[in-house]
């Protein structure tokens, strides 16, 4: 990967083996790691200080390991939402992640460790979050779904049009949808149409209709 405009991030990973590995390689890959901390109030204060462009989270961090580092990010949200978030961790906490998407999609990630197989997936998924998109891991958006109590809103989609709806939660583009569904990519561009008609978001000059979709989509 090229050079990504010396990006700043805060890690909050409380395993001293994956910090470091972190911090080398997003210095690696021209990053500026402004702070690593182990601990969910170090991480509130890191940000505070240093005002990156992403936060990258870790769930179960000190000092109770369990939900912490979701409840700092929630707080790093409510106090710096043009800091963005991209949440790192083994487990998906439906509750939190949830109320995390509540305000807006944008500038939120959420990907699982063991499923990211690829180093540029990872960056690519963090640059994407500092510059104001979404990135989910399937897996993420498959729990969250099955959290949701709003499942009669999406009633009204076809098959085709969940399918399309699940990746633009995941942040892909039209052109990725196009690609991973093998249609052409004016065939998504229908989808999300139709998507947008039957989820009853008409275009306006303020808001993000992709972003709103994918919010009716996590909602419970």
């Amino acid at each position: 990967m090229g050079s990504t405009g010396a990006l700043r991030v805060v890690i909050g990973e409380d395993s001293a083996i994956l910090r470091d590995g972190l911090v080398q390689l997003l210095a690696d890959r021209g990053f500026v790691v402004t702070r690593a901390v182990s601990d969910a109030p170090s991480l509130e204060q890191a940000v505070a200080d240093d005002l990156p462009d992403v936060a990258v989270v870790d769930i179960r961090m000190p000092p109770t390991f369990t939900d912490d580092g979701l409840r700092a990010a929630l707080a790093v949200r409510r106090l710096h939402p043009e800091v963005g978030i991209l949440v790192f961790s083994q487990y998906v906490e439906t509750r939190y992640a949830a109320e995390l998407l509540a305000g807006g999609a944008a500038r939120i990630g959420y990907l699982l460790k063991d499923r990211v197989a690829d180093v540029a997936d990872f960056v690519d998924a963090l640059v994407r979050v500092a510059s104001g998109g979404t990135a989910l891991d399937p897996e993420v958006v498959t729990q969250l779904m099955g959290a949701s109590r709003r499942t009669d809103t999406l009633a009204a989609l076809s098959a085709r049009e969940r399918e399309v709806l699940a990746l633009m939660a995941e942040g892909r583009t039209n052109s990725a949808i196009a690609t991973n569904l093998v249609v052409s990519e004016g065939a998504v561009e229908k989808h999300v149409a139709n998507i947008f008609s039957k989820l009853n978001l008409p275009a306006t000059p303020t808001d993000h209709r992709r972003v709103l979709a994918v919010l009716r989509y996590l909602e419970g």
